[in-house]
């Protein structure tokens, strides 16, 4: 199967229940991106929304507003607003027929504070003990309530801005009479107690074409999920569509294949039976860190397997990594001396001297740990802590020099494929190239240039 791209949508196929991205999920993007197959969603949702889960999951890109808005890491690639006098019908119907409304900007959605309640766990609850059978009479009078103490928005202050959709809370009987009533508009929904409002031409099938011409994969080449209406389009028009256990009837209708929901590990298990990812019910240590992950898979391409059980390390395990934290703690010193030999060697006698003071420190005062593993982690992370704790001394945030380290570290495969070791030490070696094509200190020292500036602006304008 020629798979390119993947996309998902979020509510009810990339979330769980409980609202996050279940560790079989996260598994299966991290091995899509090492099978070299693009990764991103296709939502409702607007682009602030996303953009920290983009950040998370290291998508390659954000279909947002149902296709309205539409960028990657580095760029907008489409971004198409509504027309302003669809807008202002759409206010004023609102306000003639005391609707909620909800307007979707680049930097967030505003509006019906009814609609924000309906994002909420709460709202969830209340809507799951409905039966499903309950009436549009039912829920409505739920909107009623709410509207009495939710106030409606100042809607022309925030016309001001370019919307990409409008949110408005409708039960599905209503569909046909708000059709009729925006005929140039295309109505969707992805729950049962709103709709979205886009362009008649637009959707998230047309944004996923426009991100196949930019990075040169067809229709036919996309694999999506989905589980509701708004996601029907995509996944007829895609080249692979997937329904969700937890997905409504119409959709499984439509769709070439049906995977168990979204808390039955349903994305991993639809992207294995298509041979993209190897699945296996034994689960994988996947952590909420995303540097963690990062580490782990740097350390499954170059060790072949990785400990997914808590083990202590043995001595003399435990003497190699020591070894290479002074190595890079060496190194600091080194950078600090700024070539200036003498103070470099001092710098190094204080550090002899330091390790002394702490081993003594240590044998005399160190409460002992319930277990190797206990006191070693206890360490580690005391070094962890340490370390974020020079960055906040420095003024620095890791953030994008983590990722500029870790690329630079998966880069040291040979030409053949493969880790070198050395044959004395054990070091992992560098091909030949890595020097020229991916040490990371210029990218580091431009992403530190780059910060400086960011801070100056924002010192000399305080309040911007």
């Amino acid at each position: 199967m020629d798979i390119k791209a993947v996309f998902f949508d979020l509510d009810g196929i990339l979330f769980n229940s409980a609202r996050s991205v279940s560790a079989s999920t996260r598994r299966a993007i991290m091995e899509l991106h090492r099978n070299n197959i693009l990764v991103g969603v296709a939502t409702g949702r607007g682009p602030s929304f996303c953009l920290p889960l983009m950040e998370e999951l290291n998508l390659d890109f954000v279909v947002a507003y149902n296709g309205q808005y539409v960028f990657t890491p580095k760029e907008i690639i489409y971004a198409e607003p509504l027309d302003k006098k669809v807008l202002r019908h759409i206010v004023r119907y609102a306000r003639e027929n005391h609707r909620e409304i909800s307007l979707g900007a680049a930097t967030g959605v505003s509006g019906s504070t009814l609609l924000k309640f309906g994002e909420t766990r709460l709202a969830s609850f209340i809507s799951g003990i409905l039966p499903t059978g309950t009436s549009d009479l039912t829920r409505n009078s739920f909107k009623h309530v709410f509207s009495r103490i939710l106030p409606q928005a100042n809607y022309i202050k925030l016309l001001r801005e370019p919307i990409y959709q409008v949110m408005m809370v409708a039960t599905k009987s209503e569909t046909e009479t708000l059709e009729k009533e925006f005929s140039e508009m295309k109505i969707t929904r992805s729950n049962s107690y709103a709709i979205d409002l886009i362009p008649k031409d637009s959707g998230k099938l047309a944004s996923i074409q426009k991100l196949g011409e930019a990075f040169d994969f067809s229709i036919d080449q996309v694999m999506c999920f989905g589980d509701s209406q708004n996601d029907m389009a995509m996944l007829q028009g895609a080249g692979t569509g997937v329904a969700m256990g937890n997905a409504s009837d119409e959709v499984k209708g439509i769709a070439d294949y049906i995977t168990t929901s979204n808390n039955q590990d349903g994305i991993a298990r639809a992207l294995s039976h298509f041979g993209l990812i190897n699945f296996s019910s034994t689960t994988n240590l996947v952590s909420k860190d995303p540097n963690f992950n990062k580490v782990k898979e740097f350390h499954k391409l170059m060790d072949g397997k990785t400990q997914e059980i808590p083990h202590a390390f043995r001595v003399d395990l435990s003497s190699n990594r020591a070894d290479f934290i002074i190595e890079e703690l060496v190194e600091f010193l080194y950078a600090s001396a700024n070539g200036q030999e003498d103070t470099f060697e001092e710098m190094i006698a204080q550090l002899h001297t330091s390790i002394e003071t702490a081993k003594d420190k240590i044998i005399h005062t160190s409460t002992p740990s319930p277990d190797i593993l206990t006191g070693q982690v206890a360490a580690l992370m005391d070094l962890l802590h340490l370390t974020y704790g020079s960055l906040v001394l420095a003024g620095v945030d890791p953030y994008e020099m983590f990722d500029l380290v870790h690329k630079a570290n998966m880069a040291k495969v040979f030409p053949d494929g493969q880790p070198h070791y050395d044959s004395v030490t054990g070091k992992l070696l560098k091909p030949a190239d890595w020097e020229e094509k991916h040490e990371p200190k210029q990218a580091i020292s431009r992403e530190l240039d780059r910060q400086k500036r960011i801070a100056l602006r924002k010192s000399k304008n305080p309040d911007k």
